[in-house]
């Protein structure tokens, strides 16, 4: 029968001094006092219940059961840290890696300053990105199909068990082409009710406050296109297809050839920017290190 002082530890502590043959060489090893080796190996001889070791003279030598416990015990180390990995596994979490999930629009700024800095504090971390909407991107890390998010904070409906780290708030413009830029510094969406518009499909945080911002203004825009991704839909803008409603952190992309113009007050939409990640890997020395970053970036970006 297994009792208290039979231990994975002192087990470890076994493996190690039959294999070296020495209390020093086992302490230096496992970074303990050999004091502290030689009280494991007397209590793992006591719990086990037979001799285990003897002495001859100063030095302290393995009987065949100790020898036999620590080839025995090896593999049973080895099964333990296996089983370890495939919990961890079960829970989305590995040790070297990380599932970040990212709208299109950080992918020019955020993104790769948030993992350059990730990864100088973990150096050996693995990230990989995911991009997709606001929508699919919360779902993915609801269902555990990435560690962490960087979107837009949902209005409502934040689903229990979500830590949210703060990045930065930003404001939808209006978007135009250069051709077609508006003689007003602040835009009325309320003159606008007969101009084309492009937006994102559904799902994407901007594509929620376009038409939230024209609800503000008291119609209903005419959306002559949707596309899948804020790239594609700031080159038909540029291109003069139509206008749009674009968050300020990709003017510095395309303000070449792009309009940015502010909204009055009383139809601006704010997006709140932030890291995401479930409060159950909150643990996790990874999403630790990626929240220590975000935090960082959130302090030099206030």
């Amino acid at each position: 029968m297994l009792n208290e002082e039979i231990t994975l530890r002192k087990l470890e502590i076994l493996c190690s001094f039959v294999r070296t043959g020495s209390l020093s060489k086992t302490a230096e090893e496992l970074h303990l006092s050999s004091v502290s080796i030689h009280k494991a190996l007397h209590s793992l001889e006591s719990g086990v219940g037979c001799p285990l070791f003897v002495k001859e003279g100063r030095q302290l030598k393995s009987l065949p059961a100790a020898i036999y416990l620590a080839e025995a015990s090896t593999d049973l180390l080895v099964d333990i840290d296996r089983v370890l990995k495939k919990t961890r596994a079960k829970a989305g979490v590995e040790i070297g890696q990380i599932r970040l999930g990212s709208m299109y629009s950080l992918t020019a700024n955020i993104i790769p300053r948030m993992i350059m800095g990730t990864k100088i504090r973990r150096p050996d971390l693995d990230i990989d990105l995911y991009l997709g909407s606001n929508e699919d991107l919360m779902k993915k890390l609801s269902e555990g199909s990435v560690d962490a998010v960087v979107i837009a904070v949902p209005s409502k409906d934040l689903p229990d068990g979500v830590q949210v780290v703060s990045l930065f708030e930003d404001q939808l413009f209006l978007a135009s082409s250069k051709a077609s830029k508006p003689a007003a510094a602040n835009i009325d969406l309320s003159e606008y009710q007969h101009e084309k518009f492009l937006t994102l499909q559904d799902g994407f945080a901007t594509t929620s406050g376009f038409y939230e911002a024209f609800q503000l203004a008291g119609f209903k825009p005419n959306v002559v296109m949707k596309v899948g991704d804020i790239f594609s839909l700031m080159n038909m803008v540029s291109g003069d297809l139509g206008r749009s409603l674009l968050p300020g952190r990709v003017k510095a992309l395309m303000g070449n050839a792009i309009e940015f113009t502010p909204l009055l007050p009383k139809y601006q939409v704010t997006q709140r920017i932030a890291l995401m990640y479930l409060q159950a890997n909150e643990s996790n020395p990874n999403i630790l290190a990626l929240a220590a970053e975000a935090r960082m970036m959130h302090r030099n970006n206030p």
